[in-house]
């Protein structure tokens, strides 16, 4: 079994090399070019191809991985120091957000699945979020398309945002407190709220860093809730040979069990700093095996209301944390 995965499972690991390189030495979003190098690759991926299996592994199993693995960023007690408004705040936009995704796509003409999926992912945590909450959506033909679209587009956006958001902050006059709230809770990764965080100033990089982790660790509780109302609506993906998926996904209890013992301060400082690298390499490797399976003639089909959706609920999530972030001061 293992032999027959080491082809597929070398292509992910060089194309998540490649990607970041190009990260390191151009600036280019690494999560952006391992996608787009996994698209020019796709013939890696056909019937009868040695990588397949090694790909599809890498898409399944090493995503579930990286996922897990970032529970060991989380700390609550850090987020305490910020106070509840914060936390409610971030917790209010998710629901607000996701409830304008479902709206957006109705009004549109999207299905269900594109909005929970692009909703969530600008809610909570970007590429991450996307493809947690793809591994647990029940498969359709347009699975594999709206997952790369929607880790491109919220990858694309939140490097605008970066860009864009601490300009806009500085000319609405925000002090430091309410920036660092307000880009932590908009921009959609990780990575791009550090970098426009810190370059405004340190306690803003701070700030927008501490408030970005509160949105990762609601990761898991919003895919254990997703798994639930997919079950009680009878639309749970079943495994081969008619089995359910289990109650709770593994890789969520894994999140979960992390963050705990993190914030009890069980978790020793190199052994999180292991977990977050072995993490963002499984997560670079699971990017480029999702690229490789997308046909890249899928994506040009991709209907202008699907984008219309994204823009509008990354507008939305940024207007209603400027509000918050202001009324809270």
């Amino acid at each position: 079994m293992a032999s027959t995965l080491w082809p597929g499972l070398l292509v992910c690991g060089l194309i998540a090399l490649a990607a970041q390189f190009l990260s390191d030495h151009y600036g280019a979003p690494a999560m952006l070019m391992a996608l787009l190098l996994g698209l020019a690759l796709h013939f890696l991926v056909e019937d009868g191809t040695r990588s397949r299996p090694g790909i599809e592994f890498s898409a399944k199993v090493i995503l579930r991985v990286g996922v897990a693995l970032l529970g060991a960023r989380i700390s609550f007690a850090v987020f305490a120091d910020l106070g509840w408004g914060v936390l409610a705040l971030v917790v209010a936009a998710l629901l607000a957000t996701v409830g304008f995704g479902f709206l957006g796509a109705r009004v549109l003409g999207r299905g269900w699945r594109l909005a929970v999926l692009t909703s969530g992912s600008v809610a909570i945590c970007g590429a991450s979020a996307a493809m947690a909450i793809a591994a647990v959506l029940p498969r359709n033909e347009f699975s594999e398309r709206n997952l790369s679209f929607t880790v491109f587009g919220v990858t694309l956006l939140s490097t605008l945002a970066m860009v864009i958001y601490p300009i806009l902050a500085t000319l609405l006059g925000l002090d430091e407190r309410s920036m660092g709230i307000f880009l932590g809770g908009t921009i959609h990764d990780v990575a791009q709220v550090v970098g426009a965080g810190f370059s405004v100033s340190e306690p803003v990089g701070e700030t927008s860093t501490t408030v970005k982790l509160i949105r990762v660790s609601l990761l898991a509780p919003f895919v254990l809730c997703l798994t639930l109302a997919l079950r009680r609506q009878g639309l749970e993906e079943t495994k081969s040979g008619g089995k359910a998926p289990p109650l709770v996904p593994g890789f969520v209890l894994v999140f979960l069990a992390l963050a705990l013992v993190n914030s009890l301060g069980l978790l020793p400082g190199p052994v999180q700093e292991a977990a977050w690298a072995v993490s963002r390499w499984a997560m670079l490797a699971a990017i480029a095996a999702v690229g490789v399976r997308t046909e890249l003639k899928r994506i040009v089909e991709i209907p202008p209301q699907a984008i219309a959706l994204i823009i509008g609920e990354t507008l939305f999530i940024a207007a209603f944390v400027l509000t918050g972030a202001t009324l809270l001061g």
